[in-house]
Formats: C-alpha cells, structure tokens, sequence
C-alpha cells in the first residue's frame, strides 16, 4: 500500500517499530549522510521519550509498520484467554525467546508472553526477571490495543484483564508433567 509519492506513511500515521512498540510518524524529512541524501521517517515514542530516525527505503525490512488491524487485535485478546503454553526448559532459555517475541512487534506473539506469564491472584509469585517480562509485553500490547481501538491506555489495560480473567487455569507442574 505504497502511496504515489512512493512513501508507505504518512506525517501524523501510527505505526509500530518492533523492539519499540507504538510511535507516530513526526516528519519525513531529507538527511545527508556519508555525502548521500537519504529520506528518514522521523517516529516519535511518546512513553519512552525517544525519537527514531527510520531510512524510507529500508522501513520495512526494519520492521516499520501500521497498528494491528481489527481481526489481528481480536486473534490477540484471544490468544489471551487461552491455556497457557511454558515449555519445561530452563528459566534463561524460555526468558531468552520472550523477549524475542516482544521485540518481534508480532501483536500475537506479545499476546503469547502475556498469557504465559500471567499471574492469577491464587498462583504462586513471580520472580523478579519473570515480572519485568510480563510487564514489559503486558504494557507494548496494551499500548497497540489502545492506538488500533482509539482508545486510552487504562481503557486498554481494562480490556487485556478482561480477557486474563476469562483465561484457562495455569496447569501445576504435576498436572503439567500427565499432559
């Protein structure tokens, strides 16, 4: 969906950056680099405070892209109240792809993390490392539901819970070792 001037955004378009989650295209400006005029995306991330500069011809191997549709958003509450999947390897290995599906940018995949590592009030604590991964993924999906749904964060926050609250029971590890 390339426009005639070539351009994929627009000034004033959300969009998602993988390893920052949702930010909005400032400006389209021209660069010179190395001797080479080069035409970035200027996207701004409100939450961190950061302004990335993005090569227009390079944005999408970047990974620069629109706000989840619709269905995908759907698919991902979704994906929240399913039964949580946490494979038996080590603590390291299994932090190590959570945090590769966080910075993926993949609305379903961050789904992913948050249905694995939620908590419910009767389960056990989560360690520190766990938490911040948790949090991390929870706070990126709940930023993009809230720009796809135009609505505010807390609005957003409100509705992840929703679909947690309605999620299967976190199998024991007894239960976890039958199945």
């Amino acid at each position: 969906m390339t426009s005639k001037t070539g351009l994929e955004f627009k000034v004033g378009d959300a969009v998602v950056y993988p390893a920052h989650g949702v930010g909005k295209v400032a400006a389209i400006e021209t660069q010179e680099v190395a001797g080479m005029a080069l035409e970035v995306y200027v996207v701004t991330f409100e939450h961190e405070k950061m302004t990335l500069r993005v090569p227009t011809k390079k944005a999408k191997t970047a990974g620069l892209r629109t706000l989840a549709a619709d269905d995908t958003v759907s698919k991902a509450l979704t994906t929240l109240k399913g039964r949580a999947r946490v494979k038996r390897t080590m603590w390291s290995r299994r932090a190590q792809e959570y945090e590769a599906k966080i910075n993926s940018g993949d609305l379903i995949s961050i789904a992913e993390v948050v249905r694995d590592l939620h908590r419910a009030e009767t389960q056990p604590e989560q360690s520190y490392s766990e938490r911040q991964l948790y949090e991390s993924a929870l706070d990126r999906m709940a930023r993009e539901v809230a720009a796809a749904n135009k609505i505010d964060k807390d609005a957003a926050m409100a509705l992840l819970g929703k679909s947690l609250s309605a999620k299967k029971p976190v199998p024991s590890a007894a239960e976890a070792e039958a199945a």
